[in-house]
């Protein structure tokens, strides 16, 4: 029999799909006597025997136990995914889910993201994540203000992701002249807009001030709200829904490995990192050691950048065993991400337009 890609043959490939899928459903050992039974194989089960000592031999398979089955190695997974995965054929009912997400009124990507995660967790039995990606070079590209008494008004900005962020100021000066805090707005766009938050200096500070005027007193406590801001925005953010889920997962029983894989969720620090270095816009699977976070040996990581004008707004993904339904997830995150797609396409904030706020 040709041996083809991977120096497989095609019934090897035969086996090493029935394997994966086999042990994907049921978690355990899968023998060659299952293969038999299962497969439209026209050979003996001595054949099938031989092929799996093969295929464990070539790394794509391992044996847990001397007299148990095979179940995949990571080199196993990864083949799987790369070239053996059929597509999912999503159900009605699963794409009536997704499809709700055009219909929710939300002003932020931060929240379509975590609603969108929140549904791939339901919908895929694994905990889902939401993130925001490190972008060291994020700026706001427009500034508004809304006054509302003499002592407070409202920061509203638009960042160069096309997050509408606002924030509530104090005024320590009593601020009676409604048009200051319109002029305020005015000097921000003139001064401030394009500049990512190690760029803001002293010269900066002095022509806002020179801007305003007889107001200068409020450049002080606006210009720590926007460093504080943008530095916001530089760090990323992760968000975490149906940590619990992976309890029911015999791969996490070992209470040990679950508290490091629970404290590496919590602390976000190396998944967002292995996130915000991506450059692939595709759906990305890091199986297992694969990734450079310890903890997920024993783990895979599937996230989908969302992406718009070739500038990464965020990511949604799962995190489960190794064996996760990898053709389920695949087709759930790539559903998901073209609805968000289509929502920051056809929402005038999320897709980086004018605000109107203050207008």
């Amino acid at each position: 029999m040709a041996t083809e890609k991977g120096g497989l043959t095609e019934r090897k490939k035969q086996i090493l799909k029935a394997i994966v899928d086999a042990h994907i459903e049921g978690g355990e050992p899968v023998g060659s006597k299952y293969i038999l039974q299962n497969q439209q194989l026209n050979c003996s089960s001595a054949t099938i025997r031989n092929e799996m000592a093969e295929l464990e031999d070539m790394g794509y398979l391992e044996q847990p136990h001397a007299s148990a089955g095979r179940v995949p190695s990571e080199l196993g997974y990864r083949f799987y995914v790369d070239s053996l995965i059929e597509k999912y054929a999503m159900t009605t009912n699963e794409i009536a889910q997704i499809n709700a997400l055009l219909k929710i009124k939300m002003g932020e990507l931060d929240q379509i993201l975590l609603a969108a995660s929140n549904l791939a967790s339901s919908m895929t039995n694994y905990t889902g994540i939401a993130i925001k990606p490190r972008v060291s070079s994020v700026h706001i590209k427009k500034f508004d203000t809304i006054y509302l008494d003499p002592d407070h008004y409202i920061l509203v900005a638009v960042d160069s992701l096309g997050n509408v962020k606002s924030k509530h100021l104090h005024s320590q000066t009593p601020i009676f002249n409604q048009n200051a805090v319109s002029k305020l707005a005015h000097a921000l766009n003139e001064c401030m807009t394009g500049l990512a938050a190690h760029e803001i200096t002293l010269p900066t500070m002095i022509k806002l001030e020179s801007q305003m005027g007889s107001d200068g007193y409020m450049v002080n406590d606006v210009i720590k709200v926007i460093y504080d801001l943008l530095s916001e925005l530089d760090d990323g953010e992760m968000r975490v829904s149906g940590l619990d889920r992976l309890l029911q997962y015999p791969e996490y029983s070992d209470v040990s490995q679950l508290q490091a894989l629970l404290g590496t969720l919590e602390k976000k620090e190396d998944i967002l990192n292995l996130v915000s270095q991506t450059e692939s816009e595709d759906i990305n699977v890091v199986i297992g050691s694969e990734s450079q976070v310890k903890v997920m040996n024993n783990s895979a990581l599937v996230f989908k950048p969302i992406v718009k004008d070739g500038k990464t707004l965020g990511a949604i993904g799962v995190i489960g065993p190794r064996r996760m339904d990898y053709a389920r997830v695949l087709a759930t995150l790539e559903e998901l991400s073209g609805n968000i797609s289509n929502l920051i396409h056809t929402n005038k904030q999320l897709n980086g337009g004018e605000s109107d706020v203050g207008e």
